[in-house]
């Protein structure tokens, strides 16, 4: 087909590389999830089930793409970190948004009977993306920080206004009025004198959302110094292998990653700290 006189559309095709040694951002929202909430009954203000369904679909996503270092989860969204090094898909935009977005919806529908095998899914769910380019680590930390600082701000307002639906009897125009030009302190406040609640006992997944890092592991594998022997010639299974009279070499360090999941605070230093080479890729 390519040389067929048809072939002349592809100039209709404008490249769209992103520019490189900066540190790609994908971040992914649920369409819609408000209906999608409710239409499935999820619990109010936060259903675990839920969540750990989001978290299971960014896992695959880093599991199937390696210059993926970090994810950040809250609510219906979550930011995939690229190193900055990256060249998936040789950066093109278009490729890398849509292949991941893809997979994360797909993993999302695969494996929503997992987490919710009570409530059949009634429709199919959607994700959009976007992809942001952020020149230093400095602006990428500041980005993180802005979507966990979100997090808290959103659970807290939210478990108050469920609070005061589910358990104060209001309705949610009424908990709106109530919670209108509240800060901080008085939702706390509010929780704890009206309903008992200690938001800071609340589960940390709920209030500092999630947090899937690719972390290096050392596995320790010996070599030796001459050819290995054919395990078969051992006629007994417990007599030892021979070794062609060669000396097992000092093991070597291999390094292999994992995708770990934690619920902390990335805002502060000790996360980073402990991760120095993160975000050091150059």
């Amino acid at each position: 087909m390519a040389g067929s006189k048809f072939a002349y559309v592809r100039n209709f095709e404008l490249p769209d590389p992103l520019l490189p040694e900066t540190f790609m951002v994908l971040r992914i929202d649920g369409h819609a999830f408000h209906r999608l909430s409710e239409e499935h009954n999820f619990v109010k203000p936060n259903d675990e089930r839920a969540l750990q369904l989001m978290d299971h679909a960014a896992r695959d996503v880093m599991n199937e793409f390696k210059d993926i270092i970090l994810a950040f989860g809250e609510s219906d969204e979550y930011s995939f970190l690229f190193r900055r090094s990256a060249s998936l898909y040789n950066r093109r935009e278009a490729k890398i948004l849509t292949t991941i977005t893809s997979l994360f919806t797909s993993s999302y529908v695969f494996n929503w009977s997992k987490y919710l095998s009570d409530t059949p899914l009634k429709y199919c769910p959607s994700f959009d993306g976007r992809i942001v380019l952020y020149p230093t680590a400095t602006v990428v930390r500041d980005y993180l920080s802005w979507r966990q600082a979100d997090t808290h701000i959103n659970n807290l307002y939210n478990t108050v206004f469920w609070a005061l639906v589910l358990k104060g009897g209001q309705t949610t125009t009424e908990a709106h009025a109530t919670l209108r030009g509240t800060v901080s302190s008085q939702k706390h406040e509010m929780l704890y004198s009206r309903f008992g609640i200690n938001y800071n006992e609340l589960p940390a997944r709920f209030r500092k959302g999630s947090v899937l890092v690719r972390e290096e592991v050392s596995d320790t594998t010996e070599t030796r110094s001459g050819p290995e022997t054919d395990k078969s010639t051992a006629s007994d299974p417990g007599e030892p292998v021979p070794t062609s009279g060669k000396k097992a070499q000092k093991k070597k360090p291999r390094v292999r990653t994992t995708v770990e999941l934690y619920h902390c605070d990335i805002i502060g230093d000790e996360f980073w700290d402990c991760r120095q080479n993160l975000l050091a890729d150059s």
